[in-house]
């Protein structure tokens, strides 16, 4: 009977310790960012674009898991202003670019997640943009009800092929650069 005690005490002890459960930590999209560089032979233009809605996952305090949804109607510039943030704003909003209308969002989730350090993790995602899904990979920084990134994306793999010297000749200085840069700060 002693034994008995000890061995469910024990077991009771190692199912406390091995269930921790997940937790799902929604996106507060108005108090986080998502900002844009794109390059051209000539200089780049920036801008923002506005996440609709959005969760991390996490096991006690480690990272588990995150999907989020880019409105990507929201896609502007902020380096310029007036006729020519108009123009450009048209433009990317067109199905040259990211074709908005036919595709109103984007979708970002995460499949694989490896803890670098304690506040760092590797990850993989899967990024939808009009309707094409590759696969990403980045580091994510995780501190209290913050998290950030960097990474590129390569726009050729979502049939954004518009001024890409990989596809088209004599561009000359009006190639625009196969990737773009994306910087994400959320809150939550």
């Amino acid at each position: 009977m002693k034994n008995f005690k000890a061995i469910a005490l024990a077991l009771v002890v190692v199912i406390s310790t091995v269930s921790v459960t997940a937790q799902t930590k929604k996106i507060d999209a108005s108090a986080s960012t998502l900002n844009w560089v794109g390059k051209k032979v000539t200089g780049q233009h920036e801008g923002t674009v506005n996440i609709k809605d959005g969760a991390l996952v996490f096991a006690g305090k480690k990272l588990t898991g995150g999907t989020f949804t880019v409105d990507m109607t929201s896609l502007t510039s902020t380096d310029l202003s007036g006729e020519y943030q108009g123009k450009l704003n048209g433009h990317l909003n067109s199905a040259d670019f990211f074709g908005t209308e036919k595709f109103p969002t984007s979708t970002l989730v995460f499949k694989t997640i490896a803890a670098k350090t304690t506040n760092m993790y590797a990850v993989t995602a899967d990024l939808t943009i009009k309707g094409q899904t590759h696969p990403v990979t980045f580091d994510m920084a995780v501190n209290g009800n913050t998290a950030s990134t960097k990474f590129k994306v390569d726009r050729t793999k979502y049939d954004i092929k518009y001024g890409s010297g990989s596809f088209f000749d004599n561009l000359g200085d009006k190639a625009i650069s196969d990737d773009f840069d994306l910087a994400v700060a959320l809150k939550f």
